[in-house]
């Protein structure tokens, strides 16, 4: 058994059509049905003469890419897909061969059919896992580590002694020198704060964020909240529009949507304009359902929309807060993306 890491966009623009269709995708939608393809050196060639203008470095590392999506991978296998829209890992298992598709948006055409397991959380992966699977690539192997063994653990609860196990194969070289330091970076802030911003704090920290977006905020006090935790208004007193009430939700278990109705009793009650729902654990699938049709009503946070907010409003939260929870900006060299 093998372990796949196959991204689904830069953006994750792929990743609810392949969770939906039950298939893993690739781009590429210039190159045509791959599937007479039968040795290697052919799709150097093919990919060279649809890309003349590319250099050969990176033809070669899209072939190092394609050409195991088409023929390397086998049913029985596992493909993660690392989801850009929530903080969670996709684990599916390999069910069919490659397979084109013109029916798929052309972006999605060059397919594998797989049975989706599940979502898991990002924070049930080490950090080694997390930087194997931060790899550059559209498609990779991850295997650094016992990583497919370790996986299956996560996955079907199967108990694991990792010391017990023999020492890892060679690791592949796109396993190491391409990662996503951007993904990784947010995975260590994401543990820092779930460590030290447990219960009423994550309110706190939510409650600085929307101080540095300019709202008055007041805070309820731990302990019962009478279904809010936060008030915020615009303005000097924070009297003026837009007016919000805000729940926080800590625990990395996901809320359904009782909280979501919970929440629209509360507005009503403080005749707010809108409300705010954070959840740290995310939400279940009900939820997006149930607030697809309130986008000018409600908001809904994750882990990701939270430190994604924290990121572009650092500079103005307090002093306090920057010294809680230090950060610091750095420049970066961005890798040439894959498709």
């Amino acid at each position: 058994m093998t372990l796949w890491m196959v991204r689904a966009g830069k953006n994750g623009e792929r990743e609810e059509l392949s969770l939906e269709q039950n298939i893993s995708v690739i781009g590429w939608e210039e190159v045509p049905d791959l599937s007479s393809i039968r040795s290697r050196d052919e799709l150097p060639s093919l990919l060279s003469k649809i890309y003349p203008n590319e250099k050969i470095n990176t033809v070669r590392n899209w072939e190092r890419q394609i050409w195991p999506f088409i023929l390397e991978m086998s049913p029985g296998d596992l493909v993660a897909l690392p989801l850009k829209r929530r903080p969670a890992i996709a684990i599916g298992e390999v069910t069919g061969e490659y397979r084109y598709r013109p029916d798929l948006p052309p972006d999605a055409r060059h397919t594998r059919a797989v049975k989706w397991i599940g979502e898991f959380s990002r924070s049930l992966f080490d950090q080694d896992l997390l930087y194997s699977l931060g790899a550059f690539m559209t498609v990779c192997r991850i295997q650094r580590n016992r990583a497919e063994d370790r996986v299956r653990s996560i996955v079907f609860g199967e108990p694991i002694d990792i010391a017990s196990l023999p020492p890892s194969e060679v690791v592949a070289d796109d396993e190491i020198a391409y990662t996503d330091i951007e993904e990784l970076t947010r995975d260590e802030i994401r543990d820092y704060i779930s460590k030290k911003f447990r219960g009423h704090e994550l309110t706190r920290l939510v409650g600085a964020i929307l101080t540095a977006q300019g709202y008055q905020v007041q805070i309820s006090r731990p302990g019962a909240d009478g279904g809010v935790d936060i008030i915020a208004g615009k303005g000097l007193l924070g009297f003026d529009h837009p007016r919000l009430v805000v729940q926080v939700k800590s625990s990395d278990t996901p809320v359904d949507v009782k909280i979501v109705r919970e929440l629209q009793g509360v507005m009503k009650n403080f005749q707010a304009d809108h409300g705010l729902l954070v959840s740290w654990g995310g939400y279940t699938t009900p939820v997006a359902k149930e607030t697809a049709t309130k986008f000018f009503e409600i908001r809904l946070w994750n882990s990701e929309d939270l430190i994604q907010m924290l990121q572009t409003h650092y500079d103005a939260i307090s002093e306090e807060m920057q010294a809680d929870l230090p950060l610091k900006k750095i420049w970066m060299l961005v890798p040439e993306e894959n498709e």
